[in-house]
């Protein structure tokens, strides 16, 4: 039987292994904690850090159990996948793949020499670095981390030159960049697919409803032109084939208000703007991952009805997880409930999310919120 190894435990991972289930596939996870969501639906399971400088032997165990490995987040070093493709098994993304996307600057270098359309974008090694930027493109301007930085941590946005030394101090000990702000009316994702022979596809341009940097809604389609979501989809794709991409990829985009496209950044992985595929379309993005990094045929990315929306269902308090109202949003017509299974919440925690597919956004929309709302994590 094929197993598929998971780097990460959390509710990718577990998603990701739930899909590999229905396929007759096996998978290994390897967390750094015990008890992860992704842990308690694999007989193996084995903890690790990968951060370590000991971490070759169970590296080397963890590898022996698997014909192919993936991530669920791009925060493993890419070192760490080539410690494990040369113990023997494949492993997609490649250690490549990971170098151009999880450092942020080489990314955006790599997004600029295949004409991606891009914000301005600087190195900062020094505060003057920032002053230099701000005088050639002007104000707002955002201060992002590296690596490591996600749903708005490792980010500062300078309003006026007072905010400089402020935004360093909340990245105090980041390496980072500064790029221009982007005054979008719009953020779109896609979701693209593509196998190890270089065949690529599309899932439906979405649009992302963002608050405190925290995805809360996901709408699909998105409410765009069709010349519009072309463009985006162009877009998405030329990224995902500049750093030779294997699996399915999240792909983060700006519209602006003359129509232009701005590509914002990419995510290595199944992505929290594509759940809503689990229900919405013929193939999820979990099992279409599953099928590029083993090298099988694609599935079809379309859509099974005119709308979908998913709800994430984010914490409402710092402590242990007592759910509440999960029976009552499952009352909801049409309202599909996922429940990450974490032990803590925190607030703002991604915990669940509900989906609901129906005719058009607005009663999808409707009736995802009206599920949501009655959720208590």
């Amino acid at each position: 039987m094929t197993r598929l190894g998971i780097l990460g435990g959390g509710q990718l991972a577990q998603m990701m292994t739930q899909a590999a289930i229905s396929l007759g596939i096996e998978t290994a996870v390897l967390e750094r904690t015990p008890d992860s969501p992704a842990s308690r639906l694999t007989h193996h399971h084995q903890i690790g850090d990968w951060n370590a400088s000991e971490n070759q032997a169970f590296l080397a165990d963890f590898a022996a159990l698997c014909d192919v490995v993936t991530l669920e987040n791009e925060f493993v070093p890419p070192h760490v996948l080539e410690a494990l493709a040369a113990f023997g098994p494949m492993v997609y993304p490649t250690a490549e793949t990971l170098y151009l996307i999880r450092d942020k600057l080489t990314q955006k270098q790599i997004m600029a020499q295949n004409e991606l359309p891009l914000p301005a974008f600087a190195e900062v090694q020094s505060p003057q670095d920032i002053q230099d930027f701000i005088e050639a493109h002007g104000l707002p301007a955002v201060l992002k981390a590296r690596t490591n930085g996600y749903d708005g941590y490792g980010n500062a946005t300078i309003h006026a030159e007072g905010d400089i030394v402020p935004a360093l101090d909340k990245l105090s000990n980041r390496v980072c960049y500064v790029e221009s702000f982007v005054p979008f009316v719009r953020e779109l994702a896609v979701m693209i697919l593509r196998g190890r022979d270089g065949e690529i596809r599309a899932y439906p341009v979405v649009e992302t409803v963002q608050h405190n940097h925290i995805c809360h809604i996901v709408r699909a389609p998105a409410p765009i032109a069709p010349e519009i979501a072309e463009r985006a989809q162009i877009v998405a794709i030329k990224a995902v084939e500049a750093v030779n991409g294997v699996g399915v990829f999240g792909v983060e985009l700006f519209l602006l208000e003359n129509g232009e496209i701005v590509y914002n950044e990419i995510a290595p992985r199944p992505h929290n703007s594509g759940h809503y595929t689990i229900e919405g379309c013929i193939t999820s993005q979990f099992e279409n991952h599953i099928r590029a990094v083993l090298g099988w045929p694609l599935g079809s990315t379309d859509m099974i009805a005119p709308a979908a929306v998913m709800v994430n269902l984010l914490g409402k308090r710092d402590g242990l997880v007592r759910p509440q109202g999960i029976k009552a949003a499952l009352a909801i017509p049409a309202a599909h409930v996922h429940i990450y299974g974490k032990r803590e919440s925190r607030i703002g925690r991604k915990m669940g999310h509900v989906t609901v597919v129906g005719e058009s956004i607005e009663q999808a929309e409707r009736l995802a919120r009206q599920a949501a709302d009655l959720v208590d994590l």
